[in-house]
């Protein structure tokens, strides 16, 4: 009981965003709280007093990185990570996309929460230090030819183009317009397999 009223007191000191999504610094603290009240529940052999003071230490340790995360932003991307641009004007950001622990697959699900049916209805999108995607859209008269991130558009995939017109690179979501039947690579990325990209305005 005694060990279930410490937690309930840690979790007050970490506030709000303890329990909403959590930064790498933020679970590394839920971890260590839920080893110490582990130990004390499970183990009667366990001091209460050990549970104690690790409590005390971690969310003292939480307080203070969190003022020094507040005065020192530079630490504060150290620590917690910063937020990191994956699309950029309808376009994939590779070179930083590629440093992220993150597939297509994943980035594509994400915007689909959204409605997001193309690349190019996406202004920014970016991968905040909690994990989760933020995302800015183009108005409506400034939305652009991109590439579709429905699952069924995958098996539109071509290296040969079957019909002229503006195509979007399944790598990087580059746009350009082919002839019928022309092999290309991609200008930015080398890729060379191609989808027709949708030019459809969002629905929110």
């Amino acid at each position: 009981m005694l060990t279930y009223l410490m937690i309930i007191g840690a979790l007050r000191v970490t506030g709000r965003r303890g329990v909403r999504q959590l930064s790498i610094f933020e679970l590394s603290i839920i971890l260590a709280l839920g080893s110490a009240a582990g130990d004390a529940m499970l183990y009667h052999d366990t001091p209460l007093l050990h549970a104690a003071v690790v409590f005390g230490v971690v969310s003292g340790l939480y307080l203070l990185f969190n003022r020094l995360t507040e005065r020192f932003p530079k630490f504060s991307d150290w620590l917690e990570g910063a937020p990191v641009l994956l699309v950029e004007d309808g376009e994939i950001n590779l070179p930083n996309f590629t440093k992220q622990n993150l597939t297509q697959k994943e980035l594509f699900g994400e915007l689909r929460l959204r409605q997001v049916e193309h690349l190019g209805q996406v202004r920014r999108a970016y991968i905040e230090a909690t994990g989760e995607v933020s995302i800015y859209f183009f108005a409506d008269e400034d939305v652009r030819p991109g590439l579709p991130i429905w699952p069924e558009r995958k098996t539109d995939k071509r290296h040969r183009v079957e019909q002229a017109g503006q195509h979007a690179c399944a790598c990087c979501a580059h746009v350009q317009t082919l002839a019928k039947g022309e092999l290309a690579r991609c200008a930015v990325c080398r890729h060379d397999e191609w989808i027709p990209a949708c030019d459809a305005k969002r629905i929110a």
